[in-house]
Protein backbone atom coordinates (compact mmCIF):
# COMPACT_ATOMS: atom_id res chain seq x y z
CA UNK A 1 0.00 0.00 0.00
CA UNK A 2 1.21 3.27 -0.56
CA UNK A 3 0.76 6.11 1.46
CA UNK A 4 0.15 9.63 0.71
CA UNK A 5 -0.24 11.57 3.89
CA UNK A 6 -0.83 14.81 5.02
CA UNK A 7 0.88 15.79 8.18
CA UNK A 8 0.74 18.68 10.92
CA UNK A 9 2.99 19.67 13.35
CA UNK A 10 6.66 19.46 11.58
CA UNK A 11 8.23 21.86 13.43
CA UNK A 12 7.34 20.13 16.85
CA UNK A 13 8.61 17.42 18.47
CA UNK A 14 6.26 14.26 17.57
CA UNK A 15 5.73 15.60 14.03
CA UNK A 16 9.09 16.14 13.23
CA UNK A 17 9.95 12.12 14.21
CA UNK A 18 6.71 11.40 12.27
CA UNK A 19 8.09 12.85 9.45
CA UNK A 20 11.60 11.69 9.73
CA UNK A 21 9.84 8.12 9.69
CA UNK A 22 7.86 9.07 6.96
CA UNK A 23 10.27 10.32 4.61
CA UNK A 24 12.56 7.21 4.88
CA UNK A 25 9.59 4.59 4.96
CA UNK A 26 9.30 3.32 0.90
CA UNK A 27 5.48 2.57 1.67
CA UNK A 28 5.00 6.77 2.27
CA UNK A 29 4.84 7.79 -1.46
CA UNK A 30 4.23 11.56 -0.43
CA UNK A 31 3.51 13.63 2.72
CA UNK A 32 1.68 17.06 2.30
CA UNK A 33 3.30 19.23 5.80
CA UNK A 34 0.84 22.07 6.73
CA UNK A 35 2.36 24.44 9.34
CA UNK A 36 2.73 28.31 10.42
CA UNK A 37 6.21 28.09 9.15
CA UNK A 38 9.01 26.68 7.16
CA UNK A 39 10.07 23.07 8.32
CA UNK A 40 13.08 23.92 6.52
CA UNK A 41 13.85 20.59 4.71
CA UNK A 42 13.92 20.04 0.68
CA UNK A 43 13.17 16.33 0.12
CA UNK A 44 11.48 14.66 -3.07
CA UNK A 45 8.67 13.14 -1.22
CA UNK A 46 7.82 16.33 1.16
CA UNK A 47 6.11 19.06 0.30
CA UNK A 48 5.01 22.05 2.51
CA UNK A 49 2.37 24.68 2.77
CA UNK A 50 2.77 27.58 4.73
CA UNK A 51 -0.79 28.63 6.78
CA UNK A 52 -1.09 30.79 10.09
CA UNK A 53 -4.88 30.26 10.33
CA UNK A 54 -5.79 26.09 11.09
CA UNK A 55 -9.21 27.53 12.14
CA UNK A 56 -9.86 28.66 8.41
CA UNK A 57 -8.46 26.65 5.88
CA UNK A 58 -10.40 27.99 3.05
CA UNK A 59 -7.33 29.51 1.31
CA UNK A 60 -5.61 26.03 1.28
CA UNK A 61 -8.44 23.33 0.97
CA UNK A 62 -8.22 22.51 -2.58
CA UNK A 63 -4.86 21.46 -2.13
CA UNK A 64 -5.94 18.70 0.68
CA UNK A 65 -7.54 16.74 -2.10
CA UNK A 66 -5.98 13.06 -2.92
CA UNK A 67 -4.85 11.43 0.41
CA UNK A 68 -4.98 8.52 2.23
CA UNK A 69 -3.99 9.40 5.53
CA UNK A 70 -3.23 12.30 8.41
CA UNK A 71 -0.99 12.59 10.89
CA UNK A 72 -2.57 15.17 12.95
CA UNK A 73 0.65 16.05 15.57
CA UNK A 74 -0.28 19.30 16.04
CA UNK A 75 -0.65 20.36 19.62
CA UNK A 76 -0.08 23.13 22.49
CA UNK A 77 0.67 23.00 25.85
CA UNK A 78 -2.17 23.88 28.47
CA UNK A 79 0.26 25.37 30.75
CA UNK A 80 -0.93 28.80 31.87
CA UNK A 81 -4.05 28.41 29.45
CA UNK A 82 -7.55 29.09 30.52
CA UNK A 83 -10.20 26.27 29.50
CA UNK A 84 -11.93 28.30 26.89
CA UNK A 85 -8.94 29.16 24.73
CA UNK A 86 -7.63 25.36 25.23
CA UNK A 87 -10.68 23.93 24.05
CA UNK A 88 -10.47 26.58 21.07
CA UNK A 89 -6.82 25.19 20.40
CA UNK A 90 -7.70 22.31 20.59
CA UNK A 91 -10.91 20.70 19.88
CA UNK A 92 -11.94 23.36 17.62
CA UNK A 93 -9.24 23.44 15.89
CA UNK A 94 -8.54 19.98 15.11
CA UNK A 95 -12.34 19.14 14.85
CA UNK A 96 -12.06 21.83 11.91
CA UNK A 97 -8.85 20.50 10.02
CA UNK A 98 -10.51 16.66 10.54
CA UNK A 99 -13.52 17.58 9.04
CA UNK A 100 -11.86 19.48 6.02
CA UNK A 101 -10.03 16.72 5.03
CA UNK A 102 -12.52 14.41 5.42
CA UNK A 103 -14.47 15.82 3.09
CA UNK A 104 -11.81 15.78 0.65
CA UNK A 105 -11.03 12.73 1.48
CA UNK A 106 -13.66 9.52 2.18
CA UNK A 107 -11.35 6.79 2.45
CA UNK A 108 -8.73 8.81 4.93
CA UNK A 109 -7.39 7.06 7.94
CA UNK A 110 -6.80 9.88 10.71
CA UNK A 111 -4.42 9.63 12.97
CA UNK A 112 -4.06 11.88 16.23
CA UNK A 113 -1.78 12.28 18.74
CA UNK A 114 -3.01 13.04 22.17
CA UNK A 115 -1.58 11.83 24.96
CA UNK A 116 -1.01 9.45 28.04
CA UNK A 117 -3.44 10.06 30.90
CA UNK A 118 -6.09 11.61 28.38
CA UNK A 119 -9.19 11.43 30.52
CA UNK A 120 -11.83 9.14 27.75
CA UNK A 121 -14.82 9.93 29.54
CA UNK A 122 -14.20 13.68 28.63
CA UNK A 123 -15.73 14.49 32.22
CA UNK A 124 -12.64 14.23 34.70
CA UNK A 125 -11.39 17.80 36.74
CA UNK A 126 -8.06 17.73 34.85
CA UNK A 127 -8.66 20.42 32.50
CA UNK A 128 -6.15 18.98 29.31
CA UNK A 129 -7.35 15.39 30.17
CA UNK A 130 -10.94 16.36 29.49
CA UNK A 131 -10.34 18.23 26.56
CA UNK A 132 -8.26 15.87 24.51
CA UNK A 133 -10.70 13.44 25.68
CA UNK A 134 -13.56 15.12 24.02
CA UNK A 135 -11.43 15.88 20.87
CA UNK A 136 -10.69 11.97 20.79
CA UNK A 137 -14.40 11.04 21.73
CA UNK A 138 -15.72 13.43 18.46
CA UNK A 139 -13.19 12.16 16.24
CA UNK A 140 -13.82 8.57 16.54
CA UNK A 141 -17.82 9.93 15.44
CA UNK A 142 -16.45 11.05 11.98
CA UNK A 143 -16.83 8.45 8.86
CA UNK A 144 -13.20 8.57 8.40
CA UNK A 145 -12.38 4.60 6.88
CA UNK A 146 -10.17 4.28 10.19
CA UNK A 147 -9.25 6.61 13.02
CA UNK A 148 -6.93 6.01 15.68
CA UNK A 149 -6.15 8.28 18.69
CA UNK A 150 -2.54 7.88 20.16
CA UNK A 151 -1.41 8.39 23.34
CA UNK A 152 2.52 8.44 23.88
CA UNK A 153 4.03 9.31 27.16
CA UNK A 154 7.84 9.52 27.66
CA UNK A 155 9.34 9.25 23.86
CA UNK A 156 12.95 8.66 23.56
CA UNK A 157 14.26 11.37 21.37
CA UNK A 158 15.34 9.79 17.29
CA UNK A 159 18.98 11.33 16.66
CA UNK A 160 19.80 14.26 14.38
CA UNK A 161 16.44 16.08 14.98
CA UNK A 162 16.04 19.72 15.59
CA UNK A 163 12.86 20.00 17.77
CA UNK A 164 13.91 17.68 20.76
CA UNK A 165 12.33 19.22 23.49
CA UNK A 166 14.96 20.37 26.00
CA UNK A 167 13.57 18.29 28.50
CA UNK A 168 14.40 15.40 26.91
CA UNK A 169 17.71 15.61 26.09
CA UNK A 170 18.48 16.28 29.55
CA UNK A 171 16.92 13.11 30.65
CA UNK A 172 17.24 10.74 27.60
CA UNK A 173 20.12 9.13 29.32
CA UNK A 174 17.99 7.73 31.36
CA UNK A 175 16.05 5.97 28.69
CA UNK A 176 16.70 2.39 29.15
CA UNK A 177 16.19 2.62 33.29
CA UNK A 178 12.68 4.33 32.38
CA UNK A 179 12.16 1.63 29.37
CA UNK A 180 12.62 -1.30 31.91
CA UNK A 181 11.32 0.13 35.10
CA UNK A 182 8.10 2.11 33.52
CA UNK A 183 7.42 -0.04 29.92
CA UNK A 184 3.58 1.35 30.08
CA UNK A 185 4.96 4.89 29.95
CA UNK A 186 7.78 4.63 27.51
CA UNK A 187 8.55 4.12 23.91
CA UNK A 188 10.68 5.72 21.46
CA UNK A 189 10.12 8.81 18.77
CA UNK A 190 10.73 6.52 16.40
CA UNK A 191 8.18 4.23 17.85
CA UNK A 192 5.71 6.58 17.36
CA UNK A 193 6.46 7.15 13.94
CA UNK A 194 6.33 3.79 12.80
CA UNK A 195 3.03 3.12 14.38
CA UNK A 196 0.80 5.59 12.64
CA UNK A 197 2.51 4.84 9.19
CA UNK A 198 1.81 1.70 10.34
CA UNK A 199 -1.53 2.05 11.46
CA UNK A 200 -2.50 2.92 7.75
CA UNK A 201 -0.55 0.31 6.62
CA UNK A 202 -1.88 -2.53 8.91
CA UNK A 203 -4.45 -1.24 11.09
CA UNK A 204 -4.88 -2.29 14.44
CA UNK A 205 -7.59 -3.68 16.27
CA UNK A 206 -7.59 -0.72 19.24
CA UNK A 207 -8.89 2.36 18.20
CA UNK A 208 -7.22 4.24 21.22
CA UNK A 209 -3.97 3.38 21.65
CA UNK A 210 -1.82 3.78 24.91
CA UNK A 211 1.63 3.07 24.98
CA UNK A 212 2.37 -0.38 25.09
CA UNK A 213 0.27 -0.80 21.78
CA UNK A 214 2.30 2.15 20.58
CA UNK A 215 4.87 0.19 20.99
CA UNK A 216 3.47 -3.09 19.49
CA UNK A 217 2.14 -1.38 16.08
CA UNK A 218 5.51 -0.24 15.85
CA UNK A 219 6.76 -3.66 15.47
CA UNK A 220 4.05 -4.73 13.23
CA UNK A 221 4.57 -6.73 10.13
CA UNK A 222 1.17 -8.81 9.48
CA UNK A 223 -2.48 -6.83 8.71
CA UNK A 224 -4.61 -6.69 11.81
Amino acid sequence: MKIKAILTGATGMVGEGVLHECLNDPDVEQVLSISRKPYGLSHPKLREIIHSDFHDLSAIQDQLTGYNACFFCLGVSSVGMKEPEYRRLTFDLTMHFAQTVLSRNPDLTFCYVSGTGTDGTGKGKLMWARVKGQTENALLQLPFQKAYMFRPGFMHPTKGLKNTLSAYTYISWLYPVMRRLFPKYVSTLREMGLSMINAVRHGYPKRVLEVPDIVALANAKGSA
